[in-house]
């Protein structure tokens, strides 16, 4: 009874809720019809010809298609939703920057193949050159930084070879062996997907992996922190919200902190391997090159250059002009999202923590959200109205854990590497024992 009684509380005491609720299930039946990359997908048979006309010595652009997909009705809807919606209201300004999010992305697909679309893509997922007010730096600063830190590291000529040696089938049964005793009370299945363009995606109820693909220990540890552990779970914990449905669909506002969150749970529980840390870094690059000109072959090419292999760069080059132009300037900007997001994801949880608001971690995961998000629904958490998520992944559990990883890395990033090499392990020692004056 007291249970019931704490949900049904707030909205007893805020009369404006019953419209907003209704306002969110018209907003939840639009959204659901802008399907952005099923929209914009390549044919899996467009890199067959690309690798064969390569290998012949004869590249030639790929030829996807542009046709836009007009979503009159659905914009319209939108747009009506938008100047019904009560911005005042904390819930109702959460609400209209949702609509506003699903129709950019309704009218981005109207826009397929012109620069249009490339506006609107970078109004929801960004822009490589983006700078904010309060930094020195923009993404592209971060992604070249990222590279030339990996390089300090080590060569990526030196990193052992990953073996993709676990078949389709075998790979998504030991996937279903780790995710089932997460996803306690949803039946999330493991499906394989010929067609997939690419390695694997996840929804609500379904991960789907390429049919025909090979994958790695490596690939597993990552599909399960990013793809079920982040992705699948902050659906099914929106899609639990007893009020606001809106926080189960993927609106595309919240890209970047879902991609962020996604790869922030590889890096801290150690999934995350330095080759796929370039890989990130290096689709900024790309990113930036394309919307500078590039076209597909010269993006295709610095993947090549950059360590991939064939398929692979056909893959992240095909990735970054979904939608747009092979001929350069006109792209889908996404990829840029993966590391701005983990920056904004880290720094949110640094500044948490630092300010003793440990208790907003949790909500990251209470569905798909933005950190803006969270912090002004909060309250709503605070008084019931937003329940807390079914599924958080064991390393956010405990702040604690957060906090001594972010604290580790601060630390070790001001020891100088160019300044030493192995011998000097060696000479440090001898020159303690000298300098000692005990013979």
């Amino acid at each position: 009874m007291n249970a019931t009684a704490e949900i049904v509380s707030p909205i007893q005491n805020d009369p404006a809720l019953e419209r907003l609720f209704e306002q969110d299930r018209r907003l939840v039946a639009l959204g659901r019809k802008v399907c952005v990359l099923k929209a914009i997908g390549w044919a899996s048979g467009l890199e067959e010809r690309f690798l064969a006309q390569w290998r012949a010595g004869k590249p030639e652009l790929p030829q996807p298609g542009t046709q836009p997909l007009p979503l009159i009705d659905t914009i319209d809807g939108l747009r009506t939703l938008m100047c019904e919606i009560d911005q005042r209201h904390p819930i109702g300004r959460w609400l209209y920057k949702t609509a506003w999010s699903y129709r950019v992305a309704a009218q981005m697909l109207g826009a397929i193949g012109t620069p249009e679309f490339t506006r609107c893509s970078a109004l929801l997922y960004g822009r490589p050159d983006f700078r904010y007010r309060s930094q020195d730096v923009n993404n592209v600063d971060s992604a070249r930084e990222m590279l030339a830190i990996t390089d300090e590291l080590i060569s990526d000529r030196l990193l052992p070879e990953v073996p993709f040696d676990i078949p389709a089938q075998e790979f998504a049964e030991r996937l279903r062996e780790r995710i089932g005793p997460f996803f306690k009370h949803d039946d999330v299945r493991v499906v394989l997907d010929p067609e997939l363009s690419s390695k694997a995606t996840a929804g609500s109820r379904r991960i789907s992996l390429r049919a025909t693909a090979m994958f790695s220990e490596r690939d597993l540890e990552q599909l399960v922190e990013h793809e079920a552990f982040i992705h699948t779970a902050t659906l099914l914990n929106g899609m639990h919200q007893p009020h606001l449905h809106a926080l189960g669909i993927g609106s595309p506002r919240t890209t970047r902190v879902q991609e962020g969150l996604a790869t922030f749970s590889e890096i801290v529980t150690g999934a995350l391997d330095i080759a796929r840390l370039r890989r990130i870094a290096l689709r900024v690059m790309m990113v930036k090159q394309a919307l500078d000109g590039a076209d597909f072959i010269e993006v295709f090419k610095g993947f090549l250059e950059a360590g991939q292999s064939e398929v692979e760069s056909y893959r992240s080059a095909s990735r970054i002009f979904r939608g747009g132009d092979v001929r350069g300037r006109v792209c889908f900007t996404k990829d840029g999202a993966y590391l701005e997001g983990v920056m904004i994801v880290h720094v949110f949880m640094r500044k948490a923590l630092q300010e003793g608001r440990g208790d907003l971690l949790p909500m990251l995961f209470a569905g798909r959200l933005t950190t803006a998000d969270v912090i002004e629904l909060a309250p709503y958490r605070d008084s019931g109205l937003i329940a807390p998520p079914l599924y958080v992944p064991p390393w956010a559990r405990d702040p604690q854990r957060v906090l001594a990883t972010m604290a580790f890395s601060t630390a070790a990033q001001r020891l100088r590497l160019d300044r030493l090499d192995l011998q000097r392990f060696v000479a440090f020692e001898d020159e303690m024992i000298e300098e000692s004056g005990i013979c």
